[in-house]
């Protein structure tokens, strides 16, 4: 294995942790998470499985569903993707960030803020290598190769879908979704070209 193949396993894997950190104090600072966040915890507190055992089952069925929909095999590297989620985010939630929730409103904020930039960091770090996307990133797009839908629709659709799912199962829906809604993409389009140089810096 060669040098260049192992920066980018180790950028993606870093990545993937970021972003489950990032994921895990949106969670905590209890304002309104991201949409899929949202039907997540919504099925933990519905079943007893944690948020992490969600994450791999519903990333599971939404690899099956966007090989079905895109009509490819389906992305089997992705498992790799929703297993370090799953259990990163159930490792900060349950190890480290146990105890760290706060009734003071500019504690909260600062944690979902915090949360929406190290997201968007962990984003564009795992994006880099290009090795396999989220599942549901995944499911944009298989919509948009499917149905020919701009990245933007299809986005919208997914996103659309989870709200819905989130709002029926009781999910975190709050001012912290709106926040993750808007700011997100501007957040990792700050760190894209900042995670690039990182990584071409290691190769």
């Amino acid at each position: 294995m060669n040098k260049q193949i192992k920066v980018r396993i180790l950028f993606f894997l870093a990545g993937l942790i970021v972003l489950s950190f990032g994921i895990s104090l949106t969670i905590t600072a209890d304002l309104g998470i991201g949409a899929w966040d949202a039907v997540n915890v919504a099925l933990s507190s519905l079943t007893g499985l944690t948020v992490g055992n969600w994450v791999i089952i519903i990333g599971l069925l939404l690899i099956a569903i966007n090989a079905l929909i895109a009509r490819e095999r389906p992305d089997y590297l992705a498992l790799v993707t929703i297993f370090t989620i799953g259990l990163m985010i159930d490792f900060w939630l349950i190890m480290i960030m146990d105890g760290w929730t706060s009734d003071i409103f500019w504690v909260k904020a600062a944690m979902l803020i915090g949360g929406i930039l190290i997201i968007g960091f962990g984003v564009s770090m795992y994006l880099q290598p290009k090795l396999s996307l989220n599942p549901v990133d995944g499911l944009m797009v298989a919509l948009q190769k499917r149905w020919s839908f701009t990245i933007a629709t299809a986005k919208t659709l997914t996103e659309c879908l989870a709200l819905l799912l989130a709002l029926l199962l009781g999910g975190p829906i709050g001012i912290g979704t709106i926040m993750i809604l808007l700011f997100i993409g501007p957040s990792i389009q700050f760190f894209e070209p900042k995670a690039q140089r990182l990584m071409n810096s290691f190769m």
